[in-house]
């Protein structure tokens, strides 16, 4: 049976009491930090405090413009002393997401809108047909009656813009109701003062990198970017060539921090680009994601031993030829 907001509200606060140390700990990008926010905002003088820590390091630039501007404060996964709480929260990821996550347990709450894992908390709200956790997260604001400070709404507004693009992504009639009632909240010139903060001026080679090694094969496009200081740069590259007439797929790869980082994205008619990217590289490292958008990361140490792969030009003939083989 279906369960109303309110109901999976009174369950989410049944997992705490005054005297508990909540954690929120996130992958950090836009979803993430604005859904650990209303998680805290929610927790607001129910519990004896609240804080937000990141696993991942933070470089891209609308990102770190999220955080400046909105006053989140966060404390990386590396400086936190387990001790210091007794209670964990997961938005917007699940455990077998990174591999920080398992220093943090037992998790009790995990709120996200990714395909389910087979994770386990005391209380989960998993609903992989949603655009954004930011979504649910609203759902829930609505719920205990509270009206979003400016920051708060713009912080969601803007993560429910990035995670459907505007709606290009597959969403739900809910994205857009939360959506609508977050635009009378937020501060609109600065959810697009954020969005407008997407690249940095050193990100800008990448590209001429990506159109000189582009590769077309029928309406899929191609490109490996070697070494890059931040796998961000291939999501940008990814997205910008599923802007070329034509192009239904796009998948660009990188080597960051000993990682083959690979980024699909396509149009979302036909095929399933997380099962895809499971299904041809999830031998090798992590792999999924979303109909339209979906990563794999590979350690190189996985590929050390393969003759065809002693190049860039080779690693990136290497992912050609496994894609190509599945369609």
């Amino acid at each position: 049976m279906k369960q109303s907001a309110s109901e999976k509200l009174r369950r989410f606060y049944d997992q705490f009491s005054n005297d508990d140390r909540v954690l929120i700990i996130i992958n950090a990008d836009p979803d993430a930090i604005a859904s650990a926010m209303a998680v805290k905002r929610l927790l607001w003088r129910k519990t004896a405090g609240v804080a937000i820590s990141n696993v991942n390091v933070i470089q891209r630039p609308d990102n770190i413009a999220m955080i400046k501007l909105l006053g989140v404060v966060m404390i990386h996964a590396d400086a936190v002393q387990e001790t210091q709480f007794n209670r964990y929260v997961i938005v917007d990821s699940q455990p077998s997401h990174h591999p920080s996550f398992a220093r943090f347990t037992p998790v009790h709450v995990i709120i996200d809108h990714h395909p389910n894992t087979g994770a386990h908390a005391a209380f989960m709200d998993i609903r992989p047909n949603y655009g954004a956790t930011a979504s649910i997260l609203t759902e829930y604001l609505r719920a205990a009656g509270i009206k979003p400070s400016s920051k708060l709404a713009t912080g969601l507004y803007h993560a429910i813009k990035n995670d459907t693009a505007n709606f290009d992504r597959p969403s739900l009639a809910e994205d857009i109701r939360a959506f609508q009632f977050l635009h009378r909240h937020a501060n609109i010139p600065l959810a697009r003062k954020i969005e407008r903060s997407e690249l940095l001026p050193d990100f800008l080679k990448y590209f001429t990198v990506a159109l000189q090694n582009r590769k077309n094969h029928g309406n899929r496009m191609y490109t490996h970017l070697g070494l890059v200081k931040n796998p961000d740069v291939c999501v940008l590259v990814a997205d910008f060539f599923m802007r070329v007439q034509s192009v239904t797929w796009s998948i660009v790869s990188g080597i960051c921090s000993e990682h083959l980082v690979i980024i699909f994205r396509n149009d979302g008619i036909r095929k399933d680009a997380g099962k895809m990217a499971q299904k041809i590289f999830g031998a090798y490292g992590s792999a999924g994601g979303h109909k339209t958008m979906a990563r794999a990361e590979i350690p190189l140490s996985r590929l050390e031993g393969m003759s065809d792969l002693k190049s860039d030009h080779h690693l990136l003939f290497w992912i050609i030829n496994r894609v190509e083989r599945k369609n």
